[in-house]
Parts: structure tokens; C-alpha cells; sequence
């Protein structure tokens, strides 16, 4: 039995060798339809629907894989010249059988839907899918990828779905125009095509098409739409032209600071367009963007080294970001066009007007796939020249001083899909270019030109059962020799490290070029599925101008296996058990850390959840605990657990709970708590709450880098204390829907968080964890501001970082799409927060303090018409 039992487990690990032939696809004709033309109202009492063939052979994907459905479903097809419909029927026990909650588009929550999802490309990878509920919610995506569940809700078509309630079913009728959808040019349409229908009340998940949940596959699964002729792709021109206007309040006005009015008001136009170039290449492009209805970053305490980033939600640069994705790290990070500007005025002043971000002047971008199965990518945008002033109030004197200068940003992207099995070539590229002189005060922090480009790679074999990766990519910056010295220092590089004999900083420099890639091969279907990999990024390695990137020097090794069971049984309906390892080297082949754990999902009869997990890091010497000095011993998490559980997300009233721990060396500790509370409040009310806590005793926290050290530390003091940190926030939604159309929202966001830094001390001996400790040592300064540690003949000055910050953060958001493409916002925000020096515990009362803070009021009111051109 034993013997039997691993040989098995040896033939699942392998690929495999003997390939079975495909079912035939299933395939549903199109009526063409002529002169007649449905009214879209959702009931279905057109004649036409009485010609058309139907779907009706659906299977279930959850409870039971493969069974029959408790209810019927119909779905037909029709189309004109200029658009596709799609007639659905699904049949229910009763109206009490049905869930028909109304709330925003986009967010069809746990509802009775029927999804439509078309491959029009059939390129057996990519899908667009759409989705309308019971209550006449519609949702939208875009697949990028050969996976049910990789979604862009960035991609926002105009088209329409109504729907009805009866007693013993529900309809819907869609319109979708071909304007919408980007396919070849060829006379006779064969598009991929799943449909998928929801039954929450049920728990019940049926599929024409049924993804076994052990196998990959979305698009190369699909059955086949057929006999749509004579249409051909639209060469489309829209146009979005906009007007917006906002004031700002702030809480608190200094009567001398000229900058500050007690209400700044603002007005702008501007314009989005979409022209279609040929039938498979589409043009973006935004004049004068307008952002205001976008919803805030979170609030957050940063106390490492590392630039904090945060995703992108504009909307001209989050539709279709997908497009420009890449294996090998991010080269194109959204939010560095507009982004706050880099300088700051010199000199004295007492005050300055510094703006928020750049002005971003006009963006644009192409996308689309060619026939070849080529998908191509590459967007352009342009900030403009962004100047502060500072004013002397006592010499009456004011100065313009430029603080980030003309700057061009561009990325291209291009994939080539090959292969039965649709495997993918790509390729990418960026750049940044500043237009700045030697005389410009940005030449000295900037870099003036910024390239990276790379190649990557996705081979996919046995029906994408099993997948080799990887990607190959390079950088090259170029600026001043002050420009190029601040990368060499910064955190993502230390080249300063003085113990480091591979790096070398070199305050000459007036260029870096690096290098970076990855390899990686996996299993994606079957109980045992297993990955193993590594990548490696060289110390030169740059894209923080166009992209994003903490640490450069690093290698990388990892690796997984995993058992899972997706047949229920009695208790579960699926578990799985995984063993995960990684670690770290940098080019210096010093082991940062090793990593492992342990961890197990399941899930439930009654679609209840849980998941739990155990594991630890031996740590090793440390290239950035000094920050720029020499290596240290990073503490141990010695052992780390965690755990969690929620209900059934298509119930009416959903919940989720985690909890981690964790033990570090040297007498440290980790408490990570979070939770979720949703309900729907009726018909139309939506709300959420979803508070986190976060608390940790963090030793060997940097604190200050000195002079005066001994030659054990290379001449540096290296201190550092004990930090105990806590953090709690939380998050607060609600939303009320009037229509699918018209929709209120309200957002809430609460933070506090504190930090105290006890029983400091030095780095005692380069390349160890030991400490000199200041216990004995050291007296608080009396104005609290830093402490005072004598060490024999001489004093160091540690400064106090104790602290408390607190903010709270809201908007109100009226949406209403009041003609098709068109939208109406209203926006009220708030924003209000306070950085106290300060040594104190933290509170749910903080958050009630915060809302007394200093901060600003925000109105702004946006209205946009969608306006198609033949």
C-alpha cells in the first residue's frame, strides 16, 4: 500500500505523458435578426425570441460538481448590424427563492446574476464578461489572462440590461454593441462563450462550460458562439468632454499666510477620448484630467526605510493597466505621473505654496490585439513644469522656485500568444525624461533620463497543466553626478555600506545601468499541484523614476507544494495542505533569511471557511538594518501562527475574523488582528465595517546613525532601541441605491497609531545582533525633545521619536449615470490628522480626538457627457 501511495504521488508530480483528446465544444448559433430589433425591457415578449435556439444544458460547479441544477436556465442569442442580445431565462421555486438586492454597478454583491462571458478574440486567453442581476445591477470586467477569476472592473463599455420578476422566473435582456468589443475582421464571428449563473439563497454556482476546480482554464475552456455575419469592427470615435469646479476649506487659516484663503475656489474643462484605429486598435487620451470624485490613499505610519505604494485608482490609468503588466517586477508604476513633486523651495521663509502633485498636461494611450494574436500596449503623458512660492513676510519679499520639472513618461508593451496551449513572448519598455538644465535645482536630485526594458515569458504545456516562466530585464539612468550619488545612497541600493567589498559608491558616477530576471516552472492542475523558482535583481538595478522597486541586490529562491481535495465529503467541501520555503542572498552571497511555513484551507459544508498556519524565519546578517551601514544580525521571528475564519459570502449578513501572532529574538512579539462585518440592510442599503489592529514589541528598531563610534562599527554610532508600536483603524462603508443608477456612498476611514522607543543602545560589532545598551546611561532632556547619553568623556544626542498620529478621513459620494456613459458627481471629503511628539497609549477615544484635528474640507462637483461619433 505504502509503495503504491508514492508511486502515485511521483506520477502526479510528473507531467503527463499520455494526452487525452478534448471533447468536442459545445456551440449556440446566433439569430440574425434583419430589419426587427428587440425592446430592450426585460421581458422577453418580442417574437424573435421564439426563433432563436436556446442554452439550457447547464451543470452545476458548486454544491455538486457536474449534477443537474435545481432550476432551469435558457439563455438565447440574436443580433443586428450594430449590436448582440442575449435573452435569459431563469426559472425559481418562488420569488422568496430569489435575492434582488439593488446596489452600485460594478458591485453586484451576494445576488441572483447571470453572467455572459465572450471570447471574441478566440485567442482561447482573453474574455470580456457581463453581468446583470436580478434588481438590474450591471457588471463588467475584462479577462486578461486564461483565468476565471483575473478581472479588470477598469473596463467600463456602454451597453444595457434590463430585467424582470415574475413568480416562477426572472429575465433579462441585454444589448451589447459591437462598438464595445474589439474582434477580428473576418466575415463569419466564432467567439468563445461560458455563462455563468448565480444562486446565492442556494448556494448554487451553474456553468454551460464547467472549470473542474482541480484544473486551470477560463477562455481556452469555452463553447463556441456562432453565425454573427457580416459585422465588422467599429472604427469608433467617443468622446467625453467634462466640466468640474471644487472648494476647498480649510479648518484652520493663519491670518499672515498669504498662500491660505478661508475658501479656494477652482474650475476646469477638460476631455477624454476613444478612437478606434482599424478594427483592433483603440486610442485613449485625457486633456486636462480631472480627478476629484477619486477616493484617498489610506492613512498609514511609515517608520521603515522603504517608499510606501500605493495602488492606482484614477481612472484613465487604472482601465486597461493590466495591458501593461510584466513578470519581472513593475517597470511602469501608475502613480509616479502626477505625483507629488520632488523639490522643495531653499532659502529662508516663513511660508510656502508648494503644490499637492504635478499638473498633468495630456496622457494617452493605444492598446488593442492584432489578428496574429500580437497584443500591443504603449501609453504616453506629459506633467507640467510645477513651480512653489515662498514668501519672506518680514523683508515683503516673495521667490518662484521650481520644485519639478516638464516631464515625459512613456511605456510600451507588446505579447505574442503562441502555440495550442496559448503560451505568451512579451516584451516592455519605459521612460522618463526631464527637461531640466545644470542651472535647474531639481538637476541635483533627479535623474534626467530613465530607461528599463525586458523580455518575459510564459510557456504553458499539457492544456496549461503546467507552466515555465521567467523574464529577463535591464536598467539605465542617467543625471547628475548629485543625482546619481543620492540613488547609489538611497535605501533600494546602500552602496555607501562600508563593509560591502562587491558595491562601490562612487560620487562620480553619473550613470547606473543593472540587470534583473526570473525563472520559474510549475504545476497548475490535479491534487498535487507544486512550484519552485528564483529571481535576482543587481545592485544596479534602478526603476524607481517610471516604476517602483524597495531593494535591488537581492537573490531569490522559493518553492511550494500542495495537496488539495475538492470532492466534499462529509464535513468539507474542499481542503488542501501547504508547505512553503524561500530564501534570500544578496550579490555578496550574505544569507539575508529562511523562511517556512505550513498552512491549510477548507472550506465547509455550509461554505464556511477556515484557514491556519504556522511557520518561522531564521534571519541572517542584515544589508539594510543600518540603513547605509554595515551588516547586522536581523532578529529571529522564532516562531509566527495565524488564523482565521468567515461565513458564506452570498449570505445576507457576512463576516471574517484573522488573528496572528508571532515571537521574535531577543524578547520581541506580534499581535495581528483583523475582521469584516457586511449587511445588507434591506433591499438597497449596503454597509460594511472593517476594523484592524496591529501591536508589536519590535527590538533592534533603527533609531539614528552618529559619528564617534569605534573601529568595531567603522567610525559610526549605529543606535537603536526597543519600539513598542500599535495601530488600529478601520474601515466604514455605506451605500444606498436608489437606482442600479443613482447611488450614495458614504466612507469612513479612522486611524491612530503610537510609538514608544525604550532601553536603547549601539551597535556593539559589526556583522552581530549585539548591543551596547544605554540602560544607566541615559536622561531625558527636559523639554522631552531627546535624550542624553554619556559615555565616558562624551555626551550623545538621541533624539525622542516617541509619537502619536491620528487622522480620520470621509467622503460622501453622489453618483449617477444620467444618460448611458454620462455621469453626475457630487463629492464632499474630509481629510484631518495631527503628528503629536509625544509619548502615549492609543484608543477608539483617539479616534473621536481626530476629528478636532486640523484639516481640510473638500466640495467638488463633476459632470461628464458621453457623446459617440459615427
Amino acid at each position: 500500500m505504502r509503495t503504491r501511495f508514492l508511486l502515485y504521488i511521483l506520477l502526479s508530480l510528473l507531467p503527463g505523458t499520455v494526452l487525452l483528446a478534448d471533447p468536442p465544444a459545445k456551440l449556440v448559433e446566433a439569430l440574425p435578426l434583419g430589419d426587427e430589433e428587440p425592446d430592450v425591457d426585460g421581458k422577453l415578449d418580442d417574437p424573435l425570441w421564439k426563433r432563436a435556439r436556446g442554452i439550457t444544458d447547464f451543470r452545476q460547479k458548486d454544491p455538486i460538481e457536474f449534477a443537474d441544477p435545481s432550476n432551469r436556465t435558457e439563455v438565447l442569442f440574436a443580433y443586428d448590424q450594430d449590436n448582440l442580445y442575449v435573452a435569459a431565462t431563469m426559472w425559481i421555486e418562488s420569488s422568496d427563492d430569489l435575492s434582488k438586492i439593488v446596489t452600485r454597478r460594478d458591485n453586484s454583491g451576494a445576488t441572483d446574476r447571470i453572467i455572459i462571458s465572450l471570447d471574441t478574440y478566440r485567442d482561447r486567453r482573453t474574455a470580456y464578461s457581463f453581468s446583470v442581476t436580478a434588481a438590474g445591477v450591471r457588471t463588467d470586467y475584462y479577462h486578461g489572462s486564461d483565468s476565471e477569476y483575473d478581472r479588470d472592473y477598469s473596463f467600463d463599455p456602454v451597453w444595457e440590461a434590463k430585467t424582470w420578476v415574475g413568480t416562477d422566473r426572472w429575465t433579462a435582456e441585454i444589448r451589447i454593441p459591437f462598438s464595445q468589443l474589439r474582434f477580428n475582421d473576418i466575415n463569419e464571428q466564432v467567439w468563445g462563450l461560458n455563462i455563468n449563473r448565480y444562486m446565492p439563497q442556494r448556494k448554487e454556482d451553474l456553468y454551460w462550460i464547467v472549470v473542474p476546480k482541480d484544473e486551470t482554464g477560463w477562455s481556452s475552456r469555452m463553447g463556441e458562439l456562432r453565425g454573427i455575419r457580416g459585422v465588422h469592427p467599429s472604427t469608433r470615435v467617443e468622446l467625453l468632454p467634462y466640466v468640474a469646479a471644487g472648494a476647498t476649506l480649510p479648518s484652520e487659516v493663519d491670518p499672515d499666510n498669504p498662500y491660505v484663503d478661508e475658501l479656494n475656489l477652482n474650475g476646469r474643462v477638460g476631455l477624454d477620448a476613444k478612437i478606434g484605429l482599424g478594427p483592433n486598435l483603440t486610442l485613449d487620451a485625457t486633456i486636462n484630467p480631472d480627478f476629484g470624485q477619486v477616493e484617498a490613499d489610506p492613512a498609514e505610519v511609515n517608520l521603515s526605510a522603504f517608499e510606501t505604494f500605493f495602488s492606482e485608482r484614477r481612472p484613465f490609468f487604472v482601465e486597461g493597466g493590466g495591458l501593461f503588466s510584466y513578470k519581472g517586477g513593475r517597470h511602469y508604476y501608475s502613480r509616479r505621473i502626477g505625483g507629488s513633486p520632488h523639490g522643495y523651495p531653499s532659502g529662508n521663509f516663513i511660508y510656502a505654496d508648494v503644490p499637492d502633485n504635478s499638473t498633468i498636461l495630456g496622457a494617452a494611450k493605444l492598446t488593442g490585439r492584432l489578428p496574429s494574436g500580437l497584443s500591443i500596449g504603449a501609453l504616453a503623458a506629459v506633467t507640467e513644469r510645477e513651480y512653489a512660492r515662498a514668501a519672506d513676510l518680514p523683508t515683503q519679499s516673495e521667490v518662484e522656485y521650481e520644485v519639478e520639472p516638464l516631464t515625459l513618461y512613456g511605456v510600451a508593451r507588446a505579447q505574442q500568444e503562441f502555440g495550442e496551449d496559448a503560451s505568451t513572448v512579451g516584451l516592455i519598455g519605459t521612460i522618463a525624461h526631464r527637461d531640466m538644465d545644470e542651472m535647474n535645482p531639481n538637476n541635483s536630485i533627479l535623474t534626467q533620463d530613465a530607461l528599463t526594458g525586458g523580455t518575459d515569458w510564459e510557456l504553458r504545456l499539457d492544456g496549461g497543466s503546467y507552466e515555465f516562466e521567467g523574464n529577463l530585464a535591464f536598467s539605465h539612468v542617467r543625471g547628475s553626478e548629485s543625482a546619481i550619488s543620492r540613488i547609489q545612497r538611497s535605501s533600494t541600493h546602500y552602496f555607501q555600506r562600508p563593509d560591502a567589498d562587491y558595491v562601490t559608491f562612487d560620487s562620480t558616477r553619473t550613470a547606473l545601468t543593472g540587470y534583473a530576471g526570473s525563472l520559474a516552472f510549475s504545476r497548475k492542475t490535479g491534487e498535487w499541484v507544486y512550484g519552485i523558482g528564483g529571481t535576482f535583481e543587481s545592485p544596479n538595478y534602478e526603476l524607481n523614476d517610471a516604476g517602483s522597486l524597495s531593494s535591488a541586490d537581492d537573490i531569490d529562491l522559493w518553492g511550494y507544494l500542495t495537496y488539495r481535495e475538492n470532492q466534499p465529503s462529509k464535513l468539507f467541501r474542499s481542503w488542501d495542505l501547504s508547505v512553503e520555503a524561500s530564501a534570500n542572498w544578496n550579490y555578496g552571497l550574505v544569507r539575508q533569511y529562511v523562511s517556512g511555513n505550513v498552512q491549510s484551507n477548507l472550506t465547509w459544508q455550509n461554505f464556511w471557511y477556515n484557514y491556519v498556519g504556522v511557520g518561522a524565519t531564521i534571519n541572517g546578517l542584515s544589508d539594510r538594518k543600518t540603513r547605509g551601514g554595515p551588516l547586522m544580525d536581523e532578529p529571529d521571528i522564532l516562531f509566527n501562527a495565524w488564523a482565521g475564519m468567515g461565513n458564506n459570502f452570498g449570505s445576507k449578513i457576512r463576516w471574517s475574523g484573522h488573528f496572528g501572532f508571532g515571537i521574535y529574538e531577543y524578547d520581541g512579539w506580534f499581535i495581528n488582528t483583523s475582521g469584516s462585518l457586511a449587511a445588507n440592510l434591506g433591499d438597497r442599503l449596503e454597509f460594511s465595517l472593517s476594523p484592524k489592529y496591529y501591536s508589536e514589541l519590535l527590538p533592534r528598531q533603527y533609531v539614528v546613525t552618529q559619528d564617534g563610534g569605534g573601529e568595531e562599527t567603522f567610525g559610526k554610532r549605529y543606535i537603536f532601541s526597543d519600539l513598542k508600536f500599535s495601530r488600529l483603524s478601520t474601515q466604514i462603508r455605506l451605500s444606498y441605491a436608489i437606482t442600479p443608477n443613482l447611488t450614495l456612498e458614504l466612507y469612513a476611514e479612522p486611524f491612530v497609531a503610537n510609538g514608544k522607543y525604550d532601553h536603547f543602545g549601539e551597535l556593539a560589532q559589526a556583522g552581530t545582533g549585539k548591543i551596547d545598551s544605554y540602560d544607566g546611561r541615559i536622561v531625558a532632556d527636559s523639554s522631552g525633545t531627546f535624550y542624553i547619553v554619556t559615555d565616558g568623556a562624551e555626551q550623545v544626542v538621541v533624539p525622542n521619536f516617541d509619537f502619536v498620529s491620528r487622522s480620520f478621513r470621509s467622503n460622501i459620494v453622489l453618483r449617477w449615470e444620467w444618460l448611458p456613459g454620462s455621469t453626475f458627481y457630487l463629492v464632499w471629503q474630509q481629510s484631518r490628522s495631527d503628528y503629536l511628539r509625544e509619548r502615549g497609549d492609543i484608543g477608539s477615544t483617539d479616534w473621536i480626538d481626530a476629528l478636532g484635528d486640523p484639516g481640510d474640507m473638500f466640495f467638488a462637483l463633476k459632470l461628464s457627457y458621453w457623446l459617440p461619433v459615427d
